[in-house]
């Protein structure tokens, strides 16, 4: 047995202690390294051999996220410093890591990168927090004798972060990589835990907001299989386990355990979920049903008919990538037109907003939408809004998420497209502080019951906001709305 392998933490003697979970960030010297292909990896090779591996994302990302739920068969979680106090990141972190072998965090951009000068609430930071080692991986196209230097000021920057190893990715062949390992070896005090060469076959397709979902992703299954071989094969598993800190067997831990609730599920809310829609966060979805709402899918491109629910939830997608399907299930799109008349409570965002609109134009074609919302959106070639967000209640919306009618709410935004010919009577819930929103001062489009924005709110801090949405429903019930509605056995019921 390798010498290492007396770090790692045994299963507890007395039936009665507490196990503790190993954990690790993997991040970069900058974005665009190949590290979520590695934490693909990580978490598909480990989970197949019985690991429990709970995948978390750093920051606002939806993409990244879902392909690590597919790689690891448990919910992906979002740690974000910049919209959550720290306080509640160790929470979320440790609440779900409860029971497992592996808290496996992937980091977004580089290690020290983020919106605060001091660094605050970049990985680096979160990795400070929660005390975990650092695993980087690094982009070595074109480096040889250089990667020594990149690897030393990374650990001088900042002493607190501990760079546990290095994963070197897209390696150009074994010359390379025996010249790469050699200088590490001689420079510095890092372990190499694996080089990965670069593979077409392993490459995920990406658009503008960078991956492409992987529920648009019809082979996303066998693609996560063979970046889990990849990474089986090139990446030494046991020596990464062995540095997280991860017990020498595992727990078998499964299945994830069941969100609680602090009430019966009293309210039924309609959850589009399709290659049109499928940006959720975990948590927040947890949270709904926390506050006693069952969540039942229903699909935008092939549904007909609403199921029977008290309110609506239309999060993001790209919409514009399947806008004639969308347009070609009229039925349902005049169903939702006339339930939003009807005053059923919809909350969308940014790909939910595009959809309730008029119409939506991709590359000069004009798409009819649900026309619930008096404007028409038009695809742009570069981003409109991207970033985060900071937003002010104007007191009109009739439901508010934040915690106080004068509180700003930290949010995030991403779209190309932008909304034109608006109606002059829609009213405004936000005032925009830091962002774009729908015209770079105002977001959150507001009709009868509708809340609709290019927003992205996340249930965390001052912005309770799927428990106040559930509490609107519960206080506006819409009877008989749905008459024509299928029964609810037809429906997937997203939570059980």
């Amino acid at each position: 047995m390798k010498a290492w392998r007396s770090q790692m933490r045994e299963r507890p003697s007395n039936g009665s202690a507490a196990r503790q979970p190993g954990g690790l960030l993997l991040s970069a010297a900058h974005r665009s390294s190949g590290k979520t292909t590695i934490a693909l990896g990580l978490a598909c090779a480990l989970s197949q051999r019985g690991w429990a591996v709970q995948t978390f994302k750093k920051g606002p990302d939806y993409i990244d996220a879902m392909w690590l739920a597919g790689a690891s068969g448990r919910a992906c979680f979002n740690l974000d410093p910049h919209i959550a106090s720290f306080d509640e990141v160790r929470a979320s972190y440790l609440r779900r890591t409860k029971g497992c072998d592996l808290g496996l965090i992937e980091g977004n951009q580089g290690l020290h990168d983020g919106l605060a000068l001091d660094g605050s609430n970049s990985n680096a930071a979160l990795s400070v927090a929660l005390k975990l080692p650092v695993v980087l991986v690094l982009d070595t196209r074109g480096m040889t004798r250089g990667i020594a230097p990149l690897i030393l000021g990374y650990q001088a920057f900042d002493r607190r972060v501990r760079i546990a190893g290095v994963i070197l990715n897209r390696v150009g062949g074994e010359r390379h990589e025996s010249k790469l390992r050699a200088v590490i070896e001689h420079y510095t005090d890092v372990p190499v835990l694996g080089a990965v060469a670069e593979r077409l076959d392993v490459a995920i397709d990406e658009r503008h907001l960078g991956l492409i979902p992987s529920n648009e992703a019809t082979h996303a299954n066998a693609l996560i299989a063979r970046i889990g071989s990849a990474i089986a094969a090139q990446v030494d598993l046991d020596r990464v386990l062995a540095l997280a800190g991860v017990a020498a067997t595992p727990a078998r831990c499964t299945v994830a355990p069941k969100p609680t609730r602090t009430s019966e599920r009293d309210v039924r809310i309609g959850v589009a979920r399709d290659r049109a829609f499928g940006f959720y966060y975990s948590d927040d979805l947890e949270a709904l049903c926390a506050a006693g709402a069952e969540l039942v899918s229903f699909d935008t491109l092939r549904d007909t008919v609403l199921p029977p629910v008290d309110a609506l939830f239309i999060g993001g997608g790209f919409p514009e990538m399947v806008a004639p399907q969308l347009e070609a299930n009229g039925a349902l799109r005049a169903q939702i037109r006339d339930a939003v008349e009807a005053g059923l409570p919809v909350y969308a965002e940014c790909g939910g907003l595009m959809y309730l609109a008029r119409s939506l134009n991709v590359a000069g074609r004009r798409h009819e939408m649900v026309g619930a919302i008096g404007a028409d959106v038009v695809m742009h070639a570069r981003a409109v809004g991207r970033g985060y967000v900071e937003l002010e209640p104007t007191g009109a919306a009739v439901w508010n998420p934040a915690a106080a009618r004068a509180e700003s709410i930290r949010a995030h935004e991403f779209h190309h497209s932008a909304l034109e010919n608006i109606d002059p009577q829609l009213q405004f819930a936000y005032r925009v502080v830091r962002g774009h929103g729908i015209d770079g001062r105002h977001d959150g489009v507001m009709r009868k019951n509708l809340l609709a924005s290019y927003s992205h709110l996340r249930a965390v801090g001052n912005c309770d906001w799927a428990r106040r949405f559930v509490a609107f429903i519960r206080s506006t019930k819409v009877a008989g709305a749905h008459d024509a509605a299928t029964r609810p056995s037809e429906h997937e019921s997203l939570v059980a």
